[in-house]
């Protein structure tokens, strides 16, 4: 009688760690096989991406900081029982690294030598390395996954998915380069993945609404509200540039050259033109010429 009831009362216990969010237990929630989630290593567009689909998913409802949550909501700022009572089938934001259960995925990847620069600027917002840290002394310690503990290096995230589901049915792998390229085909690709109808019109609106410029306006209003950014800095911005390859303009060479030795060959899997190469080619271009 004693072993049931303790079992009984750490069940119970465990019930209010996840109805009241005490414990942060993303990898058992309840998943639904009809579920798709918008999954990527933090800070690779992901954001973005949930503006995007869920302002094409909801014509109707224009997407906000404010009505984000509900619409396409995070995982981690959202209890489980919240989660099960939406409508079906859910569109929700994940950072997990791979997972049996997730049966669609849109695994959202970007250069990594962007992302470090995001993540620099996202962990001085939260106020993790003081302002002035040397990027060149962040990037070595963010690739050993010092800050993303659970979910590992970027390298680590990446692999634990292409790896294991690139090539199946109910994997899309998006390149954020290849969204800020062509938006339309790329949203279309998405709408023919959860099975909606690619519709040209409905896709225009969608990417307007999304718009960088938008999401920066909306975040100065609604990013003091906003649930994942309420506790951080406010000047600093949330939504920073929003484009691809600044690391060339911030990223010193000797980062450069230690995160290609590293991640070299998975960043040109991945169609990712290494520093090395490019510099050949320009030199090969030069000798040609003369």
């Amino acid at each position: 009688m004693a072993l049931l009831v303790r079992r009984a009362f750490r069940h119970l216990s465990r019930v209010h760690d996840v109805l009241f969010r005490r414990t942060l237990l993303e990898r058992e929630i309840t998943i639904f096989d009809d579920d798709v989630f918008l999954t990527s290593y933090p800070r690779s567009g992901n954001t973005w991406t949930r503006f995007l689909v869920g302002n094409f998913v909801n014509p109707h409802e224009p997407v906000t900081f404010l009505n984000v949550e509900r619409l396409v909501p995070d995982m981690y700022k959202t209890a489980d029982w919240v989660l099960r009572r939406l409508p079906r089938p859910r569109v929700l934001k994940s950072h997990e690294s791979f997972d049996a259960r997730y049966r669609r995925v849109i695994y959202i990847v970007r250069d990594p030598r962007d992302v470090a620069i995001s993540n620099y600027h996202w962990e001085t917002k939260l106020r993790s390395i003081p302002d002035g840290c040397p990027i060149d002394e962040f990037v070595p310690r963010w690739m050993d996954g010092n800050f993303w503990r659970r979910i590992g290096s970027w390298a680590d995230h990446v692999n634990s998915w292409v790896a294991t589901r690139q090539g199946h049915d109910g994997f899309l792998l998006m390149r954020y380069e290849d969204l800020q390229q062509d938006q339309p085909r790329e949203l279309a690709r998405v709408a023919r993945f959860i099975g909606l109808n690619p519709d040209a019109e409905r896709i225009s609106q969608a990417i307007e609404r999304s718009s960088a410029g938008n999401m920066r306006k909306m975040e100065e209003t609604q990013g003091k509200k906003w649930v994942a950014t309420f506790h951080t800095r406010s000047d600093k911005p949330f939504v920073r540039k929003a484009s691809s390859g600044g690391w060339q303009a911030v990223l010193p060479e000797k980062t450069v050259t230690y995160m290609e030795a590293h991640w070299g060959p998975l960043m040109k899997q991945l169609g990712y033109k290494l520093s090395s190469e490019t510099k050949r080619e320009a030199s090969e271009i030069t000798h040609a010429t003369q």
